[in-house]
């Protein structure tokens, strides 16, 4: 490919915050621009001013560089092709409109909401599909101007309609699905360019967006495929060549089988909800960009440098792409594992303050306690949230033992080990792991009881848990005071049972 002619674009809507699906369209745009040393251009959509949220287009942007992705022209990197905001764009397509009217491809159209909605009643009716009818059907031009002035009179307010041609096949070949047709009496008849209020519609804008932006390929979700043969009209009715279109899978929960959807609270749909749980955002884009897209061989795990290397659009899938949570969680923590220490102990650090469980500008003593509490669970976390409850035996008292935990200590040896153990830690000079696997080690020696008998009795009266990290590096964190206290809870414990 040529590549000064490839341009793509990202054109988000301000009507939310970054969708995990949006995400996934940026990231294609982006990958198939880099590995064909294009350009990848951000455009905001914001027509829908009554849909438009405040912190909307922000909240796009900064998740996307938080990703990891730049772009090469925006509404904050203004190129020669600007501006990059829909809103601002209004006095672009005036001319483009007129013309359309001039050349009667389009038309204003004053039916009521009412009246469409008789039409759409009385065609359910018939058992049609319900369509626009040609409100002008069978009348002269001058009977035409007649009618739009006689609306006018009322002060009824037009939309307008572009004319559809009828009977008339509209097809291209996508870069992901292939050969795709339209016949033109299937859309619903002369759709609104214009509304009332003066703003063009979707299906209208990002046509002339594209080619003055010149827009090289446009890949978007597959509910983008209805509006392409609308698209090619428009691009008919100016004469200008359309880019070539790729439409991307739909993703589905595995859980539910169904499209994700954002009224599917099963599934966190947003960016910024998985910012919030410490998700890394390397390991958040890997996972996005395996949504629909497969590398070859078996390897998951790439930088995005490495993706962009081995970038081709012809691995797109054309089967729904599978949102599963336990994947993006193991893909998590493998980047958790891998990544620098003082990386994890930040975004971990963060949510042990969110969560009250250390105090917020923590002094240096309770600093490198945390440190060593996170580096504790670090191999164990898949997203950063998961410390406070993993790690709750440090902050909240255990209630008492029971269960399975009750039933391995419920023996003859337990609370031999368990007085030993006492006994001998509260002569510690340093209470530390290695002092503390120590006095373990000694206890075995002197009573002969080891294994499982040795070290399951002091995890589960220390931490209540018969599963977790490091034995001496936990206890050490517990701290002495509370160890002895766990330690004589469950004693007294197995005395009265």
């Amino acid at each position: 490919m040529a590549n000064d002619s490839i341009r793509v674009r990202y054109a988000p809507s301000p009507t939310g915050h970054l969708h995990i699906g949006n995400a996934r369209t940026a990231l294609f745009n982006y990958l198939f621009a880099r590995h064909y040393k294009g350009k990848f251009i951000i455009r905001i959509e914001d027509t829908d001013t009554k849909r438009n949220v405040a912190d909307g287009e922000k909240s796009q942007l900064d998740n996307l560089r938080w990703l990891g992705l730049d772009w090469d022209e925006g509404p904050d990197k203004p190129g020669e092709y600007g501006p990059y905001r829909q809103s601002e764009r209004f006095d672009i397509y005036k001319p483009y409109i007129q013309q359309l009217l001039d050349e009667g491809k389009a038309y204003k159209s004053y039916r009521t909401e009412d009246e469409l909605e008789a039409d759409r009643e009385a065609q359910r009716a018939r058992h049609e599909m319900p369509h626009y009818e040609y409100e002008y059907a069978g009348m002269s031009d001058d009977e035409i101007k007649a009618k739009m002035a006689e609306s006018e009179a009322k002060g009824l307010k037009p939309v307008i309609r572009f004319r559809v041609p009828e009977h008339k096949t509209y097809a291209w070949d996508d870069m992901v699905k292939g050969k795709v047709s339209f016949d033109s009496d299937t859309i619903g008849g002369d759709f609104v360019i214009v509304k009332a209020d003066g703003i063009p519609t979707y299906n209208f804008a990002v046509v002339l967006d594209d080619h003055l932006m010149k827009i090289s390929h446009v890949f978007r979700g597959d509910d983008h495929v209805a509006n392409t043969p609308k698209q090619l009209m428009v691009y008919e009715a100016f004469g200008w060549t359309p880019p070539k279109f790729g439409h991307m899978s739909l993703i589905i929960s595995k859980d539910t089988g169904k499209k994700l959807s954002k009224r599917d609270e099963t599934v966190l749909q947003f960016i910024e909800q998985y910012r919030k749980l410490g998700y890394l955002p390397d390991a958040l884009l890997n996972f996005i960009i395996l949504l629909g897209w497969s590398p070859k061989g078996e390897d998951e795990i790439y930088s995005l440098k490495e993706f962009v290397k081995m970038y081709d659009e012809k691995r797109l899938s054309k089967s729904p792409a599978t949102f599963d949570k336990k994947k993006l969680e193991w893909i998590n923590n493998q980047y958790v594992k891998s990544s620098d220490e003082d990386v994890v102990v930040d975004l971990a650090l963060q949510q042990l303050i969110q969560a009250g469980n250390v105090p917020e500008n923590p002094d240096a003593k309770t600093l490198e306690w945390a440190r060593q509490l996170i580096n504790l669970y670090k191999q164990q976390m898949s997203y950063m949230a998961q410390i406070n409850d993993m790690a709750s035996v440090f902050f909240e008292e255990p209630e008492e033992v029971s269960g399975d935990a009750l039933d391995e200590i419920s023996n003859d040896t337990a609370p031999v080990v368990l007085k030993e153990f006492s006994e001998r830690i509260k002569k510690l000079p340093i209470f530390d792991k290695v002092q503390i696997l120590a006095t373990i080690k000694a206890i075995q020696k002197d009573t002969g009881i080891k294994g499982r008998k040795l070290w399951m009795p002091i995890r589960i009266a220390v931490t209540h848990e018969m599963h977790g990290p490091e034995l001496p590096e936990s206890i050490e964190l517990v701290g002495r005071d509370k160890t002895l206290e766990h330690v004589a809870q469950t004693l007294a414990q197995l005395e009265n049972n």
